[in-house]
Parts: C-alpha cells; sequence; structure tokens
C-alpha cells in the first residue's frame, strides 16, 4: 500500500478465507506477500501500518487478460451486430483513423477501471500511441505488457515507418523503468504484415529479450488466404520469420490444425482464447482446446476490445470459455471450472511474466477480495464453481496490485473523472470521424 506522501506502506489484510480457510495475509513494504497464517503472529503483525478488513470475502489472485486493445472501451457499443469485413472497414478503421494519444489515454484510463472492478490486474496490449497507453498505466497503478500494432502490408516505407514507432515504445517503456510496465512487439496478423517486418520483429524482440503478441489463425478466410499466396498455414509462416517463440502470446487460434496445435507446443507458444469476441463476429469455429492441451500449449483468456466483446469482466470470459467448449466439443467435462480459472489466473499471469499466478508468500501480492454475502456465492458449496459458473466482476470487493490499494470496498480514487474524460473522448472522436466522412 502507498501514503499520501507516496512512500510504501506494510499492509495486513484480515478476516479473509482462502478455499475456505480463515486467513490473514502480511504484504510487506515491497509490495511481496509476506504471511498467510490463520493467525499473523505479534511481531510481523506490528509492522503493519495498514489494515484492511477483509471480513465476510474470499481472498484470490486477481485475473490476467492476455488480448486486449484496451483503448477501444472508447468504441464500446459504437457498431455492433455486423459482419465482420463491414464492421472493420465502416465502422472501426475509420473512426481509429481519427484517434489521438488523448483518446489513448482516456479509453486506456476507462479499461483500466473496468478491469480493475473485475478483478483483473494485468494485461496485454496491442494498439496506437502506446506511450499514452503506458502513462495510463502507470496512473491507473496495475500491470501490463505493451505493444504497438505493427501493420506495414508489404509497404516499404510503411515498414520503415513501423519500425520506427516499435522502437520508439519499447525505448520509451525502458526509460520509465516500471517494473508494472513492460514492452513486447506486435506483428498484427501474417495478413497485414510482411515477412520483411515479421523476420525484423522477431529479431529485435530476440535482441530486446521481449515479448511478441500476434493476432493467428482468427478465421477460415486468414488461413486459405495464407495457403493460397504462400503454401503455407499462419502458424508456419510465423514460425518461418521466428516469431514463434516462449515469448509469444497468440491471440484467437480458432482456425489451427493438429499439426499447428504441436508447433506452438514445440516453440513454446503461449494462446490467448478470445470466446465471446469471436463468438459475437462470428468466426464460426471455436478454438480447439482439446487439442491444444493435448500437444501441451499454454492456453490463457482475453477479451479483446471493447469493440467486439463490449466488455472486460474476466468473470464472464471463464464462463463463456467452459460453456463454448463443451458445446463445441459436445463434452460437458471439457474445460472444467478448475482449468477455467486457472487459465485466468496462473498460465495467463506467468505467460506475462508478472508472477506465478499463486497466494503464496514470496509471490507480488496482487489480491482480490470477493464479496462472500451476495446471491453468486449463496450457497457455497464449490468455492471454483461459484467463480466460474455464478460470480461476475460485479462481486470484487477490493483488489490489490503489488501491494498497492487500487480499489477498497467498491471505491477507485479518481473514478468520476476517468468517467467523465472517457465520455468526452468518445464523442470528440465519433464527431471527428463524422466531419472526416463529409
Amino acid at each position: 500500500m502507498v501514503d499520501r506522501m507516496g512512500r510504501e506502506k506494510a499492509c495486513l489484510i484480515t478476516g479473509t478465507c482462502i478455499e475456505g480457510r480463515p486467513v490473514e495475509i502480511l504484504i510487506d513494504e515491497t509490495g511481496t506477500i509476506a504471511a498467510i497464517d490463520e493467525k499473523i503472529s505479534g511481531s510481523e503483525r506490528s509492522n503493519a501500518e495498514v489494515i484492511i478488513d477483509g471480513s465476510g470475502t474470499l481472498a484470490m489472485h486477481t485475473l490476467a487478460n492476455t488480448h486486449t486493445h484496451a483503448a477501444m472501451s472508447l468504441l464500446r457499443g459504437y457498431a455492433d451486430d455486423m459482419i465482420l469485413q463491414d464492421w472493420l472497414g465502416q465502422k472501426i478503421w475509420p473512426l481509429e483513423a481519427c484517434l489521438t494519444g488523448e483518446d489513448v489515454y482516456w479509453g486506456t484510463r476507462l479499461a483500466c477501471i473496468e478491469m480493475i472492478r473485475s478483478g483483473t490486474t494485468a494485461f496485454n496490449d496491442m494498439y496506437f500511441f502506446m506511450e499514452e497507453a503506458a502513462r495510463a498505466v502507470d496512473h491507473a497503478g496495475i500491470k501490463a505488457q505493451l505493444c504497438y500494432g505493427f501493420i506495414d502490408l508489404n509497404d516499404h516505407d510503411k515498414r520503415e515507418h513501423e519500425i520506427r514507432a516499435t522502437e520508439a515504445l519499447v525505448t520509451s517503456i525502458k526509460g520509465m523503468q516500471n517494473p508494472r510496465i513492460k514492452p513486447a512487439v506486435g506483428p498484427h496478423a501474417v495478413y497485414t504484415v510482411s515477412p520483411e517486418g515479421l523476420a525484423w520483429l522477431a529479431a529485435y524482440s530476440a535482441s530486446e529479450q521481449i515479448g511478441i503478441h500476434v493476432h493467428l489463425s482468427e478465421t477460415e478466410q486468414e488461413v486459405l488466404d495464407a495457403q493460397k499466396n504462400s503454401g503455407k498455414r499462419p502458424p508456419a509462416i510465423l514460425d518461418q520469420a521466428g516469431c514463434l517463440t516462449d515469448r509469444t502470446i497468440a491471440a484467437h487460434c480458432c482456425w489451427l490444425d493438429q499439426a499447428d496445435c504441436r508447433l506452438l507446443a514445440e516453440r513454446g507458444t503461449t494462446v490467448s482464447h478470445n470466446p465471446a469476441s469471436n463468438m459475437k463476429l462470428s468466426v464460426n469455429r471455436a478454438m480447439p482446446y482439446p487439442w491444444l492441451v493435448e500437444a501441451g500449449v499454454p492456453v490463457t483468456l482475453g477479451t479483446d476490445g471493447c469493440a467486439s466483446n463490449n466488455n472486460l469482466d474476466l468473470f464472464e470470459e471463464m464462463k463463456i470459455a467452459a460453456l463454448l467448449q463443451k458445446f463445441a466439443q459436445n463434452n460437458p467435462t471439457c474445460l472444467p471450472a478448475e482449468e477455467a480459472l486457472s487459465m485466468a489466473t496462473v498460465t495467463g499471469t506467468r505467460a506475462l511474466g508478472f508472477g506465478s499466478g499463486l497466494l503464496v508468500v514470496g509471490e507480488p501480492a496482487d489480491i482480490m477480495l470477493i464479496d462472500r454475502m451476495v446471491p453468486c456465492n449463496t450457497p457455497l458449496h464449490h468455492q471454483t464453481s461459484n467463480m466460474v459458473y455464478a460470480c461476475n466482476g460485479g462481486a470484487v470487493k477490493t483488489v490489490l496490485c503489488n501491494g498497492r490499494v487500487v480499489m477498497q470496498d467498491g471505491v477507485i480514487p479518481g473514478e468520476e473523472e476517468v468517467l467523465n474524460n472517457a465520455s468526452r473522448a468518445a464523442a470528440d472522436l465519433v464527431r471527428r470521424a463524422a466531419d472526416q466522412a463529409e
């Protein structure tokens, strides 16, 4: 926790439970979990300058959202129920052409508020004006891996521009020296980035030892076009360029075949499952979860952007993921609640490099306190089942990130200012796009 002068302060959470066991949690001044016990000893207890009453709550590790376009929160509800290419060409791309850095700042701040409210404290983001996104994350107090969406469309001059933008972002984020914010490279997809661009991104990410965030095999058309143009499927194209690594997070992956899954496993690549967005945009196939698990691919959860989801609630995403896989596989045992929760906590947190995703001593204090006395948690036969199938983000009461309280008892400092400025930014963006279209 941090006091009004910005000093780190040790913190004690009392009265909460972990998996039905009453506990107290001590967090030291570095934001690390120092002790978890039924009763923290007097000597350790005396180190805590701040006490958080967790009575009537369940303590859990916070969630990690591995695929977002956070600033697209400004586009929430702007264009729904449309064919994918029409949605992009007629609505999303014209609006994005009018984006400013201020739009991205307030859109990302809005996204951070929404994620905090639903227990997410780490996310993986690809968009534009990402220096402003980094500033927003810094102010919000949570964690993110950020990349510039690299799109060169096989154009040499545009590729040089995208290279400079990528380098500038990485330099900017590293210069912040904020351990909560990491840079990555962001090849948009095999159909928007040239082989030369992919190869440069792979080499640059290796030299900088940073992550790679890419859209992969989202639609059947993407796969068919790749095979027609290169004779290879999208994962093979990325692999040839060096973009499939153990630092890579590939989003969507709905149209993988079994050989694709084995290739991802061999390279140590992580997949981000985005069921709500993919269902809403009708990509016509569920991500092949059983094949990925069988091959040994780490699978995480993402929401995608608010223009195609339309929220950032990973509790909701856990349920949709589990239900979609059961339906698609005609198997009610596919993707059980425990695996869905692990995707959103352990696997996602580890994929982003922000810890183990577990509430254990020595790990960052990324903690959410969930209200026990709400209908979705009554009765509480199986906590994990309730978290995945019954609750949504509204059950979250208090959230800590690296030991800092970013929401307490439902209150986020500065939330009203963010909502007002994000609303203004969204209205101004739509107005500018309409003026440009005339």
